[in-house]
């Protein structure tokens, strides 16, 4: 039966939109749920079948919810802003609004052609000005609670293009635009936001979130508490606050290193070790920032000692590229004989390497070390705490400091301030004006959005440098002339709040109702990628603490749950245009539907592991729909059996269960070993039941289907219901008999195969006591291949040359092949 699925698929997909039957609003007393997917980038080359898989899985979850009768908010938008608009608008001479339009354009559409279930009367987009407004907005509230603040930090800098590079535009020390020229490290004043001022709550509430737990783990590990030390030195007569974690060791510092971007070290370098010291910053500043994170550690001595608080010895200190400015003080005391990296380093530059603590069971000697000792043990050498278990003399040591007021306990954060200024053009415009009389001055919030102008110049530096017009403003406090910001936020202020803005899409008055974000609020579903783990997954959280601070939320976390979506791979490697292994939903669509890879896509595993793409699987999905087409066109209505019955009320049960639980690949075998288990006729209760369970997983078909014999829409239809009375144990218990049969069955062909025998026909016999299996001929032809008959042992009329019926036990049938 030939099937257009294509045809199918557009015409149930239009109804849907002229019908609006997945937009909501807030009904009081409904209950709600908010399934939410990452919004993706649009890029140019648009999507592909394994980003569809994301989308695909969401779609299911909201589908499901939707059926069970809660009210569901499911929508779409873009994080539309970006570095490659800006690239394509270098390189293809094209504006990245254009850019930008027409990718989206092309994502609406084949977001449509999966058959996705979102409001679309929702969508945002976060370089339209109605949207970044409110970035600006934010960052106003954020500059007025003393949480923006301005710095010099170290850029990428390419001096051919004369701007700031991203991390990934720096190829081999070397900007990505000119392969000849070498970028430097430069330090420019840049816009910082204070989330370390809210580090403890973010790190602290990790333990509420109902997320993988491999997130969680490395959320806790990237905002990384430590509780420490601060002790101090002294070099060259000034004291140096020095951060540890382990004040146990302070008797085994050998040497002490600085940051190379620490903004006093010029103050401890001395005369005569400045030019090696600035040959060796002029080294790192020709790396980029992500190379210098994988170089090998090195340093330089600044020519300063610094003396230890508690054994008055001098030890050397070095500058290295190892220390970040932002870590404890700038400055870590390095204790080689019980840290890898500090022994590494000593071994190096042929520093002291000082035991002070001993394993109990064995004695450690300096000169036979291999490796650092970094566990627990007994302080040796270490004055009035020898002897004193490692972990009590943390204690002992820190309380001795601070009595000697030479130290203070710290709690210290690995997470540093986010970094939100970019050099760039196609971001959101920072609502600051640069007065030369008043300073930095904020735009007044009536006047925002502060509007990207779209006449620059690209290419050559910054080019809101080249808007000429757009710089020139008036001081709102003096009045006199003065000139913006150039400076555009990072992308990831966009999507740290979007989820709230799509509660009030089209609000122009205010960043959003709260009467509606208090409805729709927290996500229930978050789906998206462990990639963001440690940016967007910690930027949203923050973003929603510092909004209920303002007042406008009542909940301390963005979402309740997380789940994370495996990879579609494709001859062996992660689907990428790049690969040149990518599978288009259209191309897919025209051949086999997109039901079929829809079903394909979520059979082969839980959507939580990577799958590999096939040819083979998707043509056996498409078969499979093709046999419930045909099934659906010819079956008649009429009355299930008791066994049909209890099998598709434990289906139900269980398929439910599995869906909630992210477990579609399961769902969908069971869903097929349900519809394999069905006769010529079969309840509608059953039919619809079967439909409506399998609808969303293959929303065209099965609405085409369901319109046969009901004028609704399948997909707002109510979920079925189990009836716990319906499911008869034995029943199962049967069934797997028949199963353990199938496969003795199967066995003995493969070893008469192996003999050279292949047998036609199955002849199985049965104790009166078993008759149920009578039931399962068609089911034990299918899966055998083999013409069968099954008697009862006493039938006088059986088929039996070989007296087989006699060895037939209970749930042990004989079997006789020929």
């Amino acid at each position: 039966m030939e099937v257009n699925f294509q045809e199918i698929e557009k015409k149930w997909q239009k109804a849907w939109e002229e019908a609006k039957i997945f937009q909501v609003r807030e009904e009081k007393g409904k209950k709600k749920f908010y399934v939410l997917e990452m919004f993706p980038y649009p890029s140019g080359t648009g999507l592909h079948m394994g980003h569809a898989f994301n989308y695909i899985i969401g779609d299911v979850y909201a589908r499901f919810k939707r059926m069970q009768g809660y009210n569901v908010l499911y929508p779409m938008g873009y994080d539309s802003f970006g570095l490659p608009a800006e690239n394509a608008a270098i390189k293809q001479n094209i504006h990245p609004k254009e850019f930008t339009e027409k990718a989206i354009e092309n994502f609406i559409k084949q977001q449509k052609s999966l058959g996705l279930s979102y409001d679309w009367s929702r969508m945002i987009k976060t370089h339209e000005p109605s949207y970044y407004k409110w970035d600006q907005w934010i960052f106003l509230q954020m500059l007025k609670k003393g949480l923006v603040y301005r710095k010099k930090a170290l850029v990428n800098w390419c001096p051919e293009c004369k701007t700031a590079l991203a991390n990934e535009q720096v190829k081999n020390g070397r900007c990505w635009r000119h392969e000849n020229t070498e970028i430097e490290i430069k330090e420019l004043e840049q816009w910082f936001v204070k989330i370390t001022d809210y580090a403890e709550e973010l790190y602290e509430d990790i333990d509420l979130l109902e997320w993988p737990e491999n997130i969680k783990k490395m959320q806790k590990n990237w905002i990384g508490k430590s509780h420490g030390i601060n002790i101090n030195f002294k070099i060259k007569g000034k004291t140096w606050p020095v951060f540890t974690t382990r004040p146990d060791t302070i008797y085994g510092v050998t040497f002490l290193a600085i940051s190379w971007q620490h903004p006093n070290l010029f103050e401890i370098v001395t005369k005569k070790q400045k030019k090696e010291v600035e040959k060796f910053l002029k080294k790192i500043k020709s790396t980029s920032q992500k190379e210098i994170a994988l170089m090998e550690k090195e340093g330089v001595f600044t020519g300063s000692f610094a003396t230890n608080p508690l054994t008055k010895e001098k030890i050397p200190v070095y500058v290295c590229n190892f220390v970040l400015a932002e870590y404890g003080s700038g400055i870590v005391m390095c204790v080689p004989a019980h840290d890898q990296r500090d022994f590494e380093f000593a071994k190096k530059y042929n520093l002291p390497i000082k035991i002070v603590i001993q394993p109990e069971n064995k004695k450690l000697n300096e000169k036979e070390m291999k490796e650092a000792y970094t566990e627990e043990g007994v302080l040796v050498d270490s004055g009035p705490f020898t002897g004193l278990q490692s972990k009590e003399a943390r204690e002992k040591i820190s309380d001795f400091m601070e009595e000697k007021k030479i130290g203070k306990r710290v709690v210290q954060f690995r997470l540093k301030d986010w970094l939100i200024s970019r050099q760039r053009y196609w971001g959101t415009p920072i609502p600051v004006i640069h007065c030369k009389n008043c300073g930095i001055i904020p735009v007044p919030e009536k006047e925002l959005p502060v509007v990207l102008p779209e006449k620059v110049v690209f290419g050559k530096g910054n080019p809101l440098e080249t808007a000429k017009e757009w710089l020139k403003v008036k001081c709102p406090k003096c009045k006199k002339e003065a000139k913006r910001e150039t400076d555009t936020m990072d992308t990831f202020v966009n999507s740290s709040w979007y989820f709230l803005r799509y509660c009030d899409p089209k609000n122009d008055k205010k960043i959003f109702d709260k009467e509606k974000v208090k409805y729709w609020m927290p996500i229930d579903q978050y789906i998206g990628g462990a990639e963001h783990a440690c940016a967007h997954l910690i930027y949203f959280r923050f973003y929603t603490k510092f909004l209920r601070d303002l007042g406008l939320l009542e909940i301390d976390e963005p979402c309740v749950k997380l789940f994370n979506q495996g990879m579609v791979h494709k001859d062996g490697s992660v689907m990428s245009k790049s690969r040149g292994n990518v599978v288009l939903p259209e191309e897919v669509s025209k051949k086999y539907g997109i039901d079929a890879a829809r079903l394909f896509l979520l059979s082969m595993a839980s959507p939580d592991k990577d799958i590999e793409w096939t040819d083979k699987g998707i043509e056996g999905s498409y078969r499979f729909l093709l046999k419930v087409w045909k099934y659906f066109n010819k079956v008649k209505i009429g009355k299930s059996s008791a066994r049909l019955e209890s099998k598709y009320n434990k289906t139900v049960k269980e398929v439910t269960n599995d869906i909630e639980n992210f477990k579609y690949n399961i769902a969908i075998i069971k869903l097929k070993e349900l519809f394999d288990s069905f006769d010529e006729e079969e309840s509608k209760e059953v039919l619809e039941g079967f439909l409506k369970m399998f609808s969303v997983f293959c929303p065209h078909i099965t609405e085409e289907l369901w319109h046969k014999w009901n004028n609704t829409f399948i997909s707002i239809e109510k979920w079925p219901e189990w009836k716990e009375e319906k499911i008869n144990q034995q029943f199962d218990e049967e069934e797997k008999d028949v199963e353990k049969l199938i496969e003795d069955i199967n066995n003995l062909v493969w070893l008469l195969k192996r003999k050279g025998k292949t047998p036609k026909k199955l002849f199985v016999y049965v104790l009166p006591t078993d008759k149920f299996y009578l039931e399962f001929v068609e089911k034990i032809k299918k899966k055998t291949n083999l013409e069968t008959f099954i008697f009862l042992t006493n039938d006088k009329n059986k088929y039996d040359p070989e007296n087989k019926a006699e060895k037939a036990r209970e749930k042990k049938p004989a079997i006789y092949l020929e």
